[in-house]
């Protein structure tokens, strides 16, 4: 399985993701932005196009830092990648998309506007944070399956 990040990576990636989300949260929720990530930037696509604005770079900073410790968690290779585990990530990965589209579907059904807006601003993330969870219970299941085993 040469698309899959070494072993080793899945740390460094939980170092990163963990605080990330947890300042993720926090962040939407106390509405916290340091000044000294503010910016002053032309917006192009608003009512008044190239008018300088301000911009708080945290949650930008945030979700990247989401989006790539959360790709290299959920696919560093485990200890022991065999044939079994590709079938578990497979199916992992099916069933976060499944959800996460069903989500999606329902979203769109009974959300909208800023409502909508809000969780879409969620559902960039889900399908990973699903994949990563899915997949590592599997995983734990598998490990405490086969220690009962012996």
């Amino acid at each position: 399985m040469n698309y899959l990040f070494p072993h080793q990576y899945k740390k460094i990636g939980l170092m990163a993701l963990i605080p990330s989300v947890i300042l993720g949260v926090v962040v939407i929720i106390t509405d916290f932005a340091p000044e000294f990530l503010d910016i002053k930037i032309d917006f192009v696509l608003s009512a008044n196009p190239f008018t300088k604005s301000t911009n708080n770079l945290l949650n930008e900073i945030l979700g990247i830092l989401v989006i790539l410790s959360g790709v290299v968690v959920a696919f560093s290779k485990e200890k022991v990648e065999d044939e079994f585990i590709e079938k578990i990530r497979l199916e992992s990965l099916v069933w976060s998309v499944y959800v996460n589209y069903a989500l999606l579907f329902l979203a769109m059904v009974i959300l909208y506007d800023f409502d909508f807006l809000f969780f879409m601003t969620f559902n960039m993330f889900t399908l990973l944070i699903f994949f990563i969870v899915k997949f590592n219970w599997r995983i734990s299941k598998l490990k405490k399956t086969s220690f009962d085993e012996k």
